[in-house]
């Protein structure tokens, strides 16, 4: 079906009643739309920032989960780490959480900071090229249940904190950490349990000339 011109649209008679009702100038209105329109063409036709969209993924035996992570450093190059609340001992981790359906990835990172650390006091300053995956061991599986994904396939995230660490607040709408920290590249790690180890090194490999360039 072709989409109504914006002529039709003017012309249709609740229209016009709520165009009277509100006092809305026709001129006008018809400029809005046809900006409207304009940015609408624009977007159906620009390629996508890999950032705004999910990786097509091909299929396999394994069940993987769709998510983001987001590598957060302060003024002074520091990286944050959080102690999860469903483990115990030293179970350290960046932030991270999965894709909900028609959200952008981007969206998903910024929602998982306002979740999980209570702040929007962020710059994105980069993404990673790839989307980078891990693998569960399989007594986390076991333990999990039949209904358990085996992994996760996560485009990750450097951001820029912009705020001070008071607007930080891990007992936030939905909360992940105990406590929280700021830490070395080295100490960051150390901490992460073993089987994400290889997807840190990957997420700081990609990162790190930025990395470099805010430390002091």
């Amino acid at each position: 079906m072709d989409e109504p011109s914006l002529q039709e649209i003017l012309s249709d008679q609740i229209v016009r009643l709520v165009m009277r009702a509100d006092k809305v100038d026709e001129r006008a209105l018809k400029a809005l739309l046809e900006e409207a329109s304009t940015n609408i063409r624009e977007a159906r036709t620009a390629p996508q920032d890999d950032a705004d969209r999910s990786p097509s993924l091909p299929p396999s035996s394994r069940r993987y989960r769709l998510g983001v992570g987001i590598m957060l450093m302060n003024r002074n190059g520091a990286i944050f780490v959080g102690r999860r609340m469903d483990r115990s001992g030293e179970a350290w981790q960046m932030p991270q959480g999965g894709i909900e359906e028609g959200e952008s990835p981007k969206h998903a990172a910024l929602r998982e900071l306002r979740e999980e650390l209570g702040t929007s006091q962020v710059e994105i300053v980069t993404s990673t090229d790839s989307w980078l995956q891990y693998d569960l061991p399989d007594e986390v599986v076991k333990r999990r249940g039949h209904e358990s994904w085996h992994g996760q396939t996560q485009k990750w995230f450097l951001m820029r904190f912009i705020g001070e660490d008071s607007d930080i607040d891990v007992a936030a709408e939905h909360p992940e950490f105990s406590e929280w920290k700021w830490v070395s590249a080295e100490e960051l790690v150390r901490l992460i349990v073993p089987f994400k180890r290889p997807l840190y090194v990957a997420v700081l490999k990609e990162f790190d000339t930025h990395l470099r360039g805010n430390s002091r």
